[in-house]
C-alpha cells in the first residue's frame, strides 16, 4: 500500500459519523500492514514479537511502542526529510532529551483535529473570538500543541482572536481589554491555552483585583498539565478558581488531553466534577493495561494507557504511554503519571523494545 493511497483511506475513514468495532478493526490492521511494511524499527519489534500481518487478527494485538522510544528511534514510514512539518516533545521527562514525530502531510493530523474540536469544544457555534495563552506556531514551529491552537483560530476563531503569550510573557493588557470588551458586549469568549499559562493569568488578574463575568456560551479549554512551569493545583481547586475568575461555569471548563506522540486529541464534557471522563472520536480506541504482562485491566482497575490512533499513520499508530488511568463507561479516568509498579512496568517495556528495535 503507498502513501498516497493509505492517505486517501483514512481521509475518508475520519469523513465518517461513526465506526464500529468491525470497522475500525479492518482499518486498523490495514494501517498496521502499512507500518510494518515502511517503518523499519516497527517491523522489527514486531517480528520478534512474533506480530506480522499474517498472525495479527485483532487491532488490540498490534504491538504498541513506549512513548520513551521517540526519544532513541527514528519511527517513521516515510524518510524524516521529506516531513512537512515535525513535532518534538517538551523534553520535560528526561532531562532535555525530546522525541520526534513525522508528519509527511498536515492533511490527516488537521481533519483528526478539526472534526473533534468542532463537536468537542465548538458546539453549535462556528466561530468565536478566541484568546490563546500560549506562544504562536511561528514561535513553536515543533510545538504540536502551537499548531493545535493556530488550526483552532484559522477555522473556528473570529477576526478578534490573539494570542496573547510571547517572548515577554503573557499580555496582561490585552488579556484584560478581551475580558472586558466580551462582558461589555454580551459575546461570548473562548479562551485556549496550557493549564500553566492559565494559572499565570489568574494570578496576574488577582494582583489587579480584576474579575469578569463572560458572557454565557464563554468557554475555556486547558491542556498540557504543569510541567513545572507554574505551581501544580489540584484539578478542583483548579477549576474552581477559573469558573470564579472568568465567571465560566464548570461544565464549560474543558480538558483536552493530547500528546506529541498522536495526531488526535481526547476530550471531556466539563469538569463540573472530577476527574472528568475523557474520550475520543471514532478513529480512535484507548486500552488499560498492565505494562508488565500486556494483559487488559478489568474496567474500573488502574493501569497503564494504550492509544490506538488511526491518524497517526506515520509513524505508528499504537502507543503505550506513562500515565496511569481507568477504564469507566464512555472513556477513561486519567488519573496522572504512572508510579511504582506501573513506572517499573513501562521502563521494563521501553528497554525491550529498544533491544529489539536495534538489534
Amino acid at each position: 500500500m503507498t502513501h498516497a493511497q493509505i492517505v486517501e483511506e483514512l481521509l475518508a475513514f475520519l469523513a465518517l459519523d461513526d465506526a464500529d468495532e468491525a470497522a475500525f478493526g479492518t482499518m486498523a490492521l490495514r494501517l498496521f500492514a502499512y507500518q510494518f511494511e515502511h517503518n523499519a524499527a516497527y517491523r522489527r519489534v514486531a517480528m520478534q514479537r512474533g506480530r506480522t500481518p499474517r498472525t495479527v487478527r485483532s487491532w488490540q494485538a498490534i504491538p504498541a511502542v513506549p512513548i520513551a522510544a521517540f526519544k532513541e528511534l527514528t519511527l517513521s514510514c516515510r524518510p524524516p526529510e521529506e516531513a512537512e512539518r515535525v513535532f518534538m516533545t517538551s523534553g520535560t521527562t528526561r532531562a532535555g532529551v525530546r522525541g520526534a514525530c513525522y508528519h509527511p502531510t498536515m492533511a490527516v493530523w488537521e481533519r483528526s483535529m478539526t472534526r473533534t474540536f468542532r463537536h468537542r469544544f465548538m458546539g453549535g457555534d462556528a466561530r468565536l473570538p478566541m484568546a490563546i495563552l500560549f506562544p504562536d506556531a511561528a514561535a513553536m514551529p515543533n510545538s504540536s500543541l502551537a499548531h493545535y491552537l493556530a488550526v483552532a483560530v484559522r477555522e473556528f476563531g473570529a477576526a478578534d482572536s490573539r494570542h496573547l503569550v510571547d517572548g515577554s510573557g503573557l499580555d496582561v493588557d490585552g488579556l484584560v481589554t478581551m475580558l472586558e470588551t466580551a462582558a461589555a458586549a454580551g459575546r461570548p469568549l473562548a479562551l485556549l491555552g496550557a493549564s500553566f499559562s492559565f494559572v499565570h493569568a489568574m494570578d496576574a488578574l488577582a494582583e489587579r483585583g480584576c474579575r469578569v463575568a463572560l458572557p454565557e456560551g464563554s468557554r475555556i479549554l486547558d491542556t498540557g498539565g504543569f510541567k513545572g512551569q507554574s505551581r501544580t493545583m489540584e484539578a478542583d481547586a483548579f477549576y474552581d478558581r477559573l469558573s470564579a475568575t472568568f465567571g465560566v461555569p464548570r461544565r464549560r471548563c474543558i480538558n483536552m488531553y493530547g500528546m506529541t506522540e498522536l495526531s488526535s486529541q481526547f476530550y471531556d464534557d466539563g469538569n463540573e466534577s472530577c476527574p472528568s471522563v475523557k474520550s475520543g472520536p471514532h478513529w480512535v480506541r484507548t486500552r488499560v493495561i498492565d505494562p508488565l504482562s500486556g494483559a487488559e485491566m478489568p474496567v474500573g482497575t488502574p493501569g497503564v494507557l494504550v492509544h490506538h490512533d488511526l491518524a497517526h499513520f506515520n509513524n505508528v499508530s499504537a502507543i503505550l504511554t506513562e500515565d496511569a488511568g481507568v477504564a469507566v463507561a464512555g472513556g477513561f479516568l486519567l488519573l496522572g503519571r504512572a508510579d511504582g509498579a506501573e513506572a517499573k512496568g513501562c521502563s521494563m517495556a521501553v528497554a525491550e523494545f529498544l533491544a529489539a528495535a536495534q538489534g
